[in-house]
């Protein structure tokens, strides 16, 4: 009996999403992949898989092996990795989600640096404003800008980045400033679908709260569209400074109401619980960490 030989085909069936990928993954017959899950789910006296002529799914057993069979072989490869290497060089691929328009402004310049700095690590990197399942999506860590609720993830504040209300010059000439929350009502307004509150805005001001219901003439799931929309005119959005400080600086876009402050968030690095956090992914934490420590994008 090979426990981790056992887990090792488990883990590829799942992945591959068939006993045909796993065995072509893994350069064994398909017989022989099916012998040793059967081998496992006998031994452990549960079905592990739901098998039918068209698809393949995971059992709630399954699903509970599958991350815990996932945890102890990257472990392993890590203890592996560490001990051959004799200076503990982290090595191996990272799987690494992080939103997009993020991803691209903020995160693709360090990954040059980060690649110099841990020459045997390699980065598989997912860019998409989805809000990722780490275990169940195979996700090493990501990248998330939120208010972080408590969850069974750990995590590591980053940064913090605050929603800026703004439209270009253009938009307010023709359509008027507005100076209070309520007069948003009858503007124009483009909206980022994923923000949590959609459509309805809320504010704080030294007179208290002020919340509206906006009625958005665009709507779209990447915060990008929504910034070059209202850069020609088309607009009043509410977009993370990470995202409009170099426009609030240079002009292009004006920002609306500052003493009516919106939402303040956190970028932080989340991954799995463990026991043992993999070596490469402590470093990628840690060098994420010194990368924006101090970092605001205050104007």
């Amino acid at each position: 009996m090979n426990r981790t030989l056992e887990m090792e085909v488990f883990t590829a069936v799942v992945e591959a999403g068939s006993f045909v990928g796993a065995a072509e993954g893994l350069k064994m017959s398909k017989a022989a992949v099916s012998r040793h899950v059967d081998a496992l789910e006998q031994r452990l006296g549960v079905r592990l898989l739901q098998r039918t002529t068209r698809r393949l799914s995971l059992t709630e057993e399954g699903r509970t092996f599958h991350q815990r069979a996932r945890d102890i072989l990257a472990s392993l490869n890590d203890a592996e990795a560490e001990v051959s290497s004799g200076n503990q060089e982290p090595s191996g691929v990272i799987r690494i989600n992080a939103p997009l328009s993020f991803g691209v402004q903020h995160l693709a310049p360090l990954w040059g640096a980060f690649m110099e700095s841990c020459p045997r690590v390699e980065l598989d990197i997912s860019l998409n404003d989805r809000v990722v399942d780490l275990v169940d999506e195979g996700y090493d860590l990501a990248i998330r800008i939120a208010t972080l609720n408590s969850s069974s993830l750990v995590s590591r504040r980053l940064a913090t980045t605050r929603m800026r209300l703004c439209a270009a010059p253009g938009y307010l000439a023709r359509h008027g400033t507005p100076r209070h929350p309520n007069e948003l009502a009858g503007h124009r307004v483009i909206a980022y679908s994923n923000w949590a509150g959609r459509d309805e805005w809320r504010f704080e001001s030294p007179q208290g709260s002020a919340s509206v219901r906006t009625r958005a003439c665009v709507h779209s799931n990447n915060g990008d569209t929504c910034r070059a929309i209202a850069l020609g005119g088309g607009g009043i959005l509410l977009q993370p400074d990470f995202l409009i400080a170099d426009d609030l600086r240079s002009g292009t876009l004006l920002e609306l109401m500052p003493e009516y402050r919106s939402q303040e968030l956190g970028i932080y690095a989340v991954y799995p619980t463990r026991k043992q956090l993999p070596l490469k992914v402590r470093r990628l934490v840690a060098f994420l960490g010194e990368a924006f420590e101090g970092v605001s994008w205050d104007v």
